[in-house]
């Protein structure tokens, strides 16, 4: 997979609104932070916004910075980048700066027949149903897209940080208190599986700039498998044992088999089920990972090898898991015996919740 590279950038007050619930924008950024994210769109292939932000803010998307134009028409480049927005309705003004202002690429990724006529000749319109923010990265990338600045707003901020997909955020943070619950916030609600780290925070006047970079595990693509297992697990039969979803991938985003709890047999386990579709000397078992919803199992009665020694025959060297096994049956040990046996474990507790609830029908568990 060939994505760009995702930098988040907002600006938000200290409770954390991007504006207030006025009809005037709220002015959260000075000139030093705007001259930043000047350079930083001078620096992006193309700009992303949501159509919310299009009717809400009516942005220009613009690199202002006349010195800024030549450096990138002095490296070959197109002098402004592309806009790019994403819409389910394909409500859009025509009218609208996106559309009006500048020369750039205008590129709109909408559910098939939404585009409008009064827009739909301004910019390439690409039919997405729905649009998924995974397969729009896939496109971009296609189309020569290396890096990604996204401006907003909430709704595709958080989006992209729930389905694991940014790299970066960049978020200024101005000295105002909002205060106000209809306001749009920074983020939604979310599971937000990879964790941020801050690589640096600065003062812009009275304007704190915080810079943070998406841990290097899980990535971008484990999320997305590991989320593909999850949904494996709404296949499976009732069972009074554990719903279980499985897919084995490769770094490249090849996926080699999937499997879930009660596949081909009602006593089989996801990782049973999809190891089952390989040989165990493929060798492209080397470089794949074992995605399951739950942690593998250790032991078990409905078969003479656990999931775990079924991952260890293989050459497997990665799982990634979301929920470790509480102990209703047994005393799981799935982790630490992969991990004895020198193949890395990767959990991400973050969408255990959703592992959960799947499993209710159990005594005990709870989303």
């Amino acid at each position: 997979m060939n994505r760009p590279h995702v930098l988040l950038s907002a600006a938000q007050s200290l409770d954390g609104y991007l504006d207030d619930a006025s009809g005037t924008r709220l002015l959260l950024s000075n000139e030093d932070d705007f001259a930043e994210v000047d350079r930083l769109r001078a620096e992006a292939d193309a700009i992303l916004v949501g159509a919310g932000t299009v009717r809400a803010d009516n942005p220009r998307l613009l690199v202002r910075s006349p010195e800024l134009r030549q450096a990138r028409i002095a490296a070959g480049r197109p002098e402004q980048p592309m806009k790019v927005t994403v819409t389910g309705s394909g409500k859009l003004d025509p009218e609208s700066r996106f559309f009006t202002v500048g020369d750039a690429p205008k590129l709109v990724y909408t559910a098939p027949g939404t585009a409008a006529d009064g827009w739909g000749t301004a910019a390439t319109v690409v039919d997405s149903a729905p649009p998924r923010l995974e397969h729009i990265l896939d496109d971009l990338g296609k189309r020569g897209v290396q890096k990604l600045l996204v401006e907003g707003g909430s709704a595709v901020h958080t989006a992209l940080l729930d389905a694991g997909l940014a790299d970066e955020l960049r978020l200024a943070i101005a000295p105002i208190v909002v205060g106000d619950p209809r306001a749009p916030r920074f983020l939604g609600t979310g599971a937000f599986p990879r964790p941020l780290a801050l690589t640096e925070a600065r003062r812009l006047g009275d304007v704190v700039v915080l810079h943070y970079r998406a841990a290097a595990e899980p990535s971008s693509l484990d999320v997305l498998r590991l989320r593909q297992a999850i949904e494996l697990a709404g296949q499976c039969p009732p069972s009074s044992t554990f719903r279980v979803g499985a897919v084995i991938g490769l770094p490249d985003g090849t996926v080699l088999a999937t499997g879930h709890s009660g596949e081909g047999d009602p006593r089989n386990h996801a990782e049973e089920a999809a190891l089952a579709k390989l040989e165990p000397g493929d060798p492209r078992l080397a470089a794949a990972t074992m995605y399951s919803s739950l942690e593998p199992c250790s032991a078990r009665a409905s078969h003479p090898k656990s999931c775990t020694q079924l991952i260890l025959e293989t050459a497997i060297p990665r799982v990634v898991m979301a929920w470790r096994e509480p102990s209703l049956f047994v005393e799981a040990e799935g982790v630490e015996q992969l991990l004895a046996a020198g193949r890395q474990v990767i959990e991400v507790p973050a969408l255990g919740a959703d592992v959960r609830r799947a499993n209710t029908h159990l005594p005990g568990v709870r989303p």
